[in-house]
């Protein structure tokens, strides 16, 4: 499942889709969008923003230019996971506190299509609230972590972890500053956030 392959159709692919949309009655049950296409949209609305990687050299590419376009590269950054920090060591990334961190590094549970969020647990955040972390993520996961609700990612992390399930469960889903006025959204932390993503299917 390529994430980018129906981004990157050509424009008379395109044409031929629109036609054939237009052409369904509008009783018509409408066309479901497959998970991988249906997070990736759903996510950009919620001002997150999205590096598609091939393999991981691209992973530690992107990576430099989000340091680069942020000025972050003399900045300190912290981890949770010790197998994350090992696997970006090549990067010697400055290291430091949850307290004077720019950005915090973290992988998730899973990623959700139906509203574009990161689902993330006690693994990711121990027992900390998202308000307590920097401002800037960097999410590092996997194609094969795209789920198609909340519902689905909850199931996946019961069956992996059946002796013991993890606690502070969540999900970030505001990406960009969120409207005072929006009692919708009141309580939630609003993240900067880039989502490294690796295609592994």
């Amino acid at each position: 499942m390529s994430i980018f392959k129906n981004f990157f159709r050509s424009k008379s692919n395109n044409k031929k889709e629109e036609i054939s949309t237009d052409n369904r009655g509008k009783y018509m049950p409408q066309v479901k969008l497959p998970i991988d296409e249906s997070f990736t949209i759903n996510f950009k609305a919620n001002g997150g923003k999205f590096l598609y990687c091939e393999n991981l050299n691209e992973v530690f590419e992107n990576t430099n230019l989000i340091f680069q376009e942020n000025n972050w590269v003399d900045k300190s950054g912290y981890f949770y996971d010790k197998n994350l920090k090992e696997r970006f060591e090549s990067l010697n990334l400055k290291i430091d506190s949850l307290k004077d961190a720019t950005y915090f590094f973290t992988t998730c549970e899973n990623l959700i299509a139906d509203d574009g969020s990161i689902l993330i647990s006690s693994h990711q955040i121990a027992e900390s609230k998202l308000i307590e972390f920097p401002n800037n993520f960097i999410v590092f996961a996997t194609t094969s972590q795209i789920v198609t609700n909340i519902g689905e990612g909850l199931r996946q992390i019961k069956n992996k972890n059946a002796q013991k399930i993890p606690t502070n469960i969540t999900t970030i889903k505001h990406f960009k500053d969120l409207d005072e006025k929006d009692f919708l959204t009141y309580g939630s932390a609003s993240k900067n956030l880039y989502l490294l993503l690796l295609e592994d299917l």
